[in-house]
């Protein structure tokens, strides 16, 4: 069973998209919890093999004490942007899929010490790794205003970036800023009042972005992804569950890098670049989470996933 308080979203529809092999070799490149690991498990074959990364200690943890169970799995401790040198390292040149959960996992959010929400105070860390690279709190101690407001824009398609970014440094020169809960009230005040009280709290677009920020979610995802499709075997498959539209849209665009690779002018009758596809979409509008999922699951709500394949 998934720890206690993670449920997995579209466990089913995940599996079944990936797992088309019950002998294949697949990765899980977000063990998070486990949720979707001991699904495909459950799924694969005697001869199957199921490799799992992540950066969470934490999570490598849960992680070890199902290898313990289940000689079929194995798990490193790694970011998924290193996936092609954990490849190398297994002696896995060829894989029969990939699946990414992206984001940040149920456990990490409702751990007040791990910084990521605002409901909770906590120390303004935000790494996934807690052992690798620069606090958000070392980061603000280093960024000017208008770097970020642009990765509150960037990361977050905040509306308010400037003046939200303002009211963060000016808070930290006055030390105001030391936990989550000060950076929480930053955000809040630093909106106009009519945009204090809508559906969705003014500090969560803010939280999102800095969480990216901090944790180089952008480039660990295209570093994870191109290695996820060099690596697949024909007929291979990609599965990608992402939670905000930005992170989608770069899921979608490296995809279809690939996918339709021809960079000729339309009007050209002939492709002569001597680009050819490499992968072709099994799902490239999003599949998202029923009404019922949502209902048991709200952080499901914000939920899409797209599958691809490998060309022979």
């Amino acid at each position: 069973m998934p720890a206690a308080g993670h449920v997995p979203v579209l466990r089913d529809a995940f599996v079944e998209a990936l797992c088309h092999r019950p002998d294949g070799r697949y990765v899980d490149a977000t063990f998070g919890r486990g949720g979707h690991a001991r699904a495909l498990l459950a799924r694969l074959g005697a001869a199957g093999r199921l490799l799992a990364l992540d950066r969470d200690p934490e999570a490598v943890a849960e992680g070890r004490r199902l290898v313990a169970e289940d000689g079929r799995f194995s798990i490193r401790h790694a970011p998924f942007g290193e996936l092609d040198a954990v490849l190398a390292d297994e002696g896995w040149n060829e894989v029969d899929g990939v699946g990414f959960d992206l984001g940040v996992s149920s456990p990490q959010l409702d751990e007040a010490g791990r910084g990521f929400s605002f409901g909770r105070e906590g120390p303004l860390d935000m790494r996934m790794d807690p052992t690798r690279g620069p606090s958000l709190a070392d980061r603000l101690a280093r960024v000017d205003e208008r770097t970020l407001a642009r990765v509150l824009r960037d990361h977050g398609d905040e509306r308010y970036a400037a003046r939200i970014a303002r009211a963060i440094l000016r808070a930290r020169r006055e030390g105001r800023m030391k936990t989550t809960r000060d950076l929480e009230n930053a955000c809040f005040h630093a909106v106009p009042p009519h945009a204090r009280y809508g559906r969705t709290h003014p500090a969560t677009r803010t939280f999102q972005a800095l969480r990216i920020w901090v944790n180089d979610e952008m480039g660990q995802l295209e570093a994870g992804l191109n290695a996820a499709m060099d690596h697949l075997a024909p007929g291979g498959r990609l599965v990608v569950i992402s939670f905000h539209s930005g992170e989608d849209r770069r899921v979608r665009d490296l995809i279809e890098a690939r996918v339709h690779p021809c960079t000729c002018p339309p009007e050209f009758p002939v492709c002569v670049c001597g680009r050819t596809p490499s992968m072709r979409w099994l799902q490239k509008k999003p599949l998202r989470p029923s009404e019922a999922e949502c209902a048991a699951n709200p952080r499901a709500r914000t939920a899409r996933m797209r599958v691809a394949e490998r060309l022979a």
